[in-house]
């Protein structure tokens, strides 16, 4: 079950990475509604769309947060920007060790609808990604031209 859940949530985070801006008049009402039911005080929420899902990213009391729904609605992963201090040990010692000290630029915390949490640390231009305890997971680097995600 936690293998289905981990590649559940590591697709959803490659669909991410191909988003397209979506005017809020062009998402359905009933994707609209469920981020209503979620964050009852989200205003201005800006929209992508992910390869058949959308995402609504919204400030949650001063911190961004992106909410993922299938196009009827469901619920598929919330991403919330955490503070480096808030990740994991292991994370800090991969990026030490493995990634020759470089520093953390930004971090978020993802939880997926079953409740599957990973992590994000971007270092360097490129997102790394840990489970729950700090193992590393993957690479995801942005390609320059598009702005698009590439899994490595």
């Amino acid at each position: 079950m936690k293998k289905i859940a981990l590649t559940l949530l590591l697709t959803s985070g490659l669909t991410m990475a191909y988003a397209q801006e979506v005017k809020e008049a062009n998402v359905p009402e009933a994707v609209k509604a469920a981020l209503t039911k979620m964050y009852p005080d989200a205003k201005n929420a800006e929209w992508e769309m992910e390869e058949g899902n959308y995402e609504a990213e919204i400030d949650v009391n001063k911190v961004e947060t992106s909410v993922v729904f299938t196009p009827t609605g469901e619920h598929i992963m919330t991403e919330v920007e955490i503070s480096k201090d808030a990740l994991p040990a292991a994370v800090h010692g991969y990026v030490a060790t493995n990634l020759g000290g470089k520093k953390i630029k930004e971090a978020a915390k993802m939880t997926t609808a079953a409740g599957v949490v990973t992590y994000e640390a971007e270092v360097d231009g490129a997102d790394y990604i840990f489970d729950a305890n700090g193992n590393y997971l993957s690479k995801e680097v942005e390609d320059k031209d598009d702005d698009d995600k590439k899994s490595k």
